[in-house]
């Protein structure tokens, strides 16, 4: 094996202790970790996202030098659709806790 395998594998073992400990009703809750993760999947994607957004904004300027006005606020606009996202996401983790 690998020593960068070895290393997630020993960080997936530091992850999993507390989330199967036991919890006083006796069973075990997968709200948090499932929200843990939902907002995970949710920031990366959002950052793959807002690259695209701003790799397209940034190449249409370059191009199209007269329409940068409305290609910074079309930007502006899907950035915050974007990132709106993740917001909702952290939102829904902390009900869930």
């Amino acid at each position: 094996m690998t020593q960068k395998t070895v290393l997630l594998a020993l960080a997936f073992l530091l992850l999993a202790s507390p989330m199967f400990a036991q919890t006083p009703g006796g069973g075990t809750d997968w709200h948090l970790p499932a929200a843990y993760l939902a907002m995970g999947i949710a920031s990366g994607l959002c950052g793959l996202g807002q690259g695209k957004v701003a790799a397209s904004a940034a190449e249409a300027m370059a191009r199209n030098p007269a329409a940068q006005a409305g290609i910074r606020f079309a930007l502006i606009i899907g950035l915050v659709l974007i990132e709106s996202l993740a917001l909702y996401t952290l939102v829904i983790t902390y009900i869930a806790k």
